[in-house]
């Protein structure tokens, strides 16, 4: 068996249980409670790692026998951090501000085992396109960006919001997966049956 030590991801995403998917490892979900709060003058990246390790520890004290998986994926942009919209207005706010600019998303991972938590986090530069207003009506509409950091998925096929995207693609949905291998495979957990998408052939991170 491929998998000798029980693998558990403390995320409730449907992106991250898609792409961790792709490892062929089987998993179980269980979902953290952790005030997601950020504290006054918290740098973004500081932010991300201490949410990914409260979470990865939170779900590890009730999983003591597993490697417990976590993330937190956060949106940059001019050194502040955007984070899910809370209602329409909040989203039109922000996809106005990342029209045809350049932000930042950083995914941090924690792997808690026995006791012990790592933590990295990588980071990817994403260009917005210069959407227009109407599509952004079509989205919120859909209801597609409250539960998501920015407002928008970068995987969504009909907004499409992404113009370009400098290093990891699955970073900015939310689970690295080079990264992810990596932390695994020094937790004893090995991916032999892994099946990477084609994009993340080319990825930097590999």
């Amino acid at each position: 068996m491929a998998c000798v030590v029980r693998l558990v991801l403390a995320s409730a995403s449907p992106r991250r249980r898609e792409l961790i998917a792709h490892l062929g490892l089987p998993f179980e979900v269980a979902v953290s409670g952790v005030d997601e709060t950020v504290q006054a003058g918290e740098p973004p990246e500081a932010l991300a790692r201490r949410l990914a390790e409260a979470k990865a520890t939170e779900v590890a004290a009730t999983h003591p026998k597993a490697v417990v998986l976590a993330a937190d994926t956060i949106v940059v942009l001019d050194g502040a951090v955007l984070n899910k919209p809370v209602d329409a207005d909040d989203a039109r706010s922000m996809l106005a501000s990342l029209r045809d600019r350049e932000h930042v998303v950083i995914t941090a991972l924690a792997i808690a085992k026995d006791g012990e938590v790592r933590v990295e986090a990588p980071s990817s530069r994403v260009t917005m396109r210069p959407y227009r207003e109407t599509e952004v009506e079509t989205w919120i509409a859909s209801g597609g960006p409250f539960d998501k950091a920015g407002a928008y998925a970068v995987q969504d096929p009909a907004f499409a919001p992404v113009a370009r995207i400098d290093r990891c693609y699955c970073n900015v949905m939310g689970l690295p997966l080079w990264t992810t291998l990596r932390m695994l495979r020094k937790a004893g957990i090995e991916a032999q049956d892994a099946d990477m998408p084609d994009r993340c052939l080319a990825c930097p991170l590999q």
